[in-house]
């Protein structure tokens, strides 16, 4: 289970920085765009994706919630592209070392949580959020990234078309 809990994170990565990629070449006007349903602007999903995974490594790493990015606002794209970078590096090794907590004991919350439901926060998070951001780029009559695992699988060789 080590190496597709690997691919999992890596394929998170990936969609992150693809992501990024794409909303680099947005002007100011589309990331300050929105869509009823989705979680804010481009602009302030793409911090809060960067957030809420520097949350879960240090929940995985058993360290304490770090402060929340959405209070500094967007810094730009480099900024995001470290930190995505950083965290998602850091969960691709924690699953590549079989090191992700049995559980995490969340005392600002008061909650204790199974080590697996951190991964799912980690990557229920950063998947609907993207598709946020696709939705709001749809809206817009621009093309959505593709971010499947379908996308990532061909481009990684991890399938064949017959």
């Amino acid at each position: 289970m080590v190496a597709e809990l690997t691919e999992l994170f890596k394929h998170n990565l990936w969609a992150n920085l693809r992501l990024l990629d794409a909303c680099e070449k947005l002007t100011d006007e589309q990331l300050d765009a929105t869509s009823p349903g989705t979680y804010g602007s481009i602009r302030d999903t793409l911090v809060h994706i960067a957030s809420g995974e520097e949350l879960y490594v240090c929940m995985m790493l058993g360290q304490p919630r770090p402060p929340r990015r959405e209070e500094e606002g967007f810094r730009g794209f480099a900024g995001l592209r470290d930190s995505l970078t950083g965290t998602g590096e850091e969960l691709i090794r924690l699953a590549q070392n079989d090191a992700i907590p049995a559980s995490y004991l969340d005392r600002d919350e008061g909650v204790e949580l199974a080590g697996t439901m951190v991964v799912i926060l980690a990557i229920n998070h950063a998947t609907e959020h993207r598709a946020h951001i696709n939705s709001i780029l749809s809206h817009l009559g621009i093309e959505p990234v593709e971010l499947d695992g379908w996308a990532y699988g061909y481009i990684q060789g991890l399938l064949r078309i017959m």
